[in-house]
């Protein structure tokens, strides 16, 4: 790893950080450390470190905001990259280009106030723009496939091409990348409807509102668990079994919401994963239903 870094260096890859804690780039604030994290200057650089990633074999994980993630207690004895230099954004009549590294909240408010409509959804969603294109992040039923035109990705052949919606097969939840490792989302180009800025605000506020009276959002947790299930919601089921306020070391289900976890008490990546774990089973025995977990767990292996 000292070569690699040494490498990172003579390179001018980018800025890097040494044995970060992940409680820092995760909302569950969980995690072990990470031997590097390295920030690419631009599309050339995160080419010239995926090389060297992979030419000395060692592992690598795409990061935006850690807002849908959950790492292991471990180290992660490999090279965290994260996009945040690639944050161009261009907006041409009712046309959005941004980079993949724009964090989500305020690119949904910047084109909002601009009389945009088609992102209201994205302003509580504390993630990036390339992050929300992976999960196809939504609220409100909508979602980010209703609005992507086309995304400008990285190939595993390290070829800059793009592809359109059709072709990026957004489900709920789901996207072509959760199914193609290797492709990186670089960019984005949405197409928004042009509206009044005052109305979509209003709009924001209301939700917005919404949000901090049934969402537990003092604490860190990461969302949503657990996609709902067809036809029913998985905070009814998990409500239902008596779970609300139920916790496993700092990690707790929270009062307010129950498909909601939230690191209550200083929880460990573990304390999250038993009660993730706990609940599933539970909900399993008693509804015959398995519930999908919205969050990637990283580093358990």
């Amino acid at each position: 790893m000292k070569e690699i870094i040494k490498l990172i260096k003579q390179k001018k890859i980018g800025d890097f950080l040494l044995d970060e804690s992940l409680k820092n780039q995760t909302t569950y604030k969980v995690g072990g450390k990470a031997s590097v994290i390295v920030f690419p200057k631009n599309v050339e650089k995160l080419i010239e470190l995926l090389k060297l990633v992979k030419n000395n074999n060692l592992k690598y994980k795409v990061l935006g905001k850690g807002s849908n993630v959950i790492f292991s207690d471990r180290d992660y004895r490999g090279v965290i990259i994260k996009l945040d230099k690639f944050n161009n954004i261009e907006i041409n009549n009712n046309y959005v280009t941004a980079g993949a590294g724009l964090p989500l909240i305020p690119l949904a408010y910047k084109v909002s106030k601009m009389g945009l409509s088609g992102l209201e959804f994205a302003t509580g969603i504390p993630g990036t723009l390339g992050g929300a294109i992976y999960m196809n992040a939504g609220a409100y039923k909508s979602d980010m496939g209703y609005i992507t035109e086309s995304v400008k990705v990285l190939t595993p052949e390290y070829e800059v091409k793009e592809i359109f919606n059709k072709d990026l097969n957004f489900h709920y939840r789901d996207s072509f990348f959760q199914h193609n490792s290797g492709y990186i989302c670089l960019e984005v180009r949405m197409v928004l409807k042009k509206g009044d800025s005052k109305e979509i605000l209003s709009v924001i506020e209301d939700r917005k509102q919404r949000r901090l009276m049934s969402q537990p959002l003092e604490y860190p947790s990461a969302g949503s668990v657990f996609r709902n299930p067809e036809n029913d919601f998985a905070g009814r089921l998990i409500e239902e079994l008596g779970f609300k306020g139920y916790r496993k070391g700092g990690a707790e289900v929270s009062e307010k919401h129950a498909n909601f976890i939230v690191n209550r008490d200083h929880a460990t990546a573990e304390d999250v994963y038993e009660l993730i774990t706990e609940i599933k089973d539970k909900v399993k025995k008693n509804y015959q239903i398995d519930l999908k977990v919205e969050q990637e767990f990283v580093n358990w292996e």
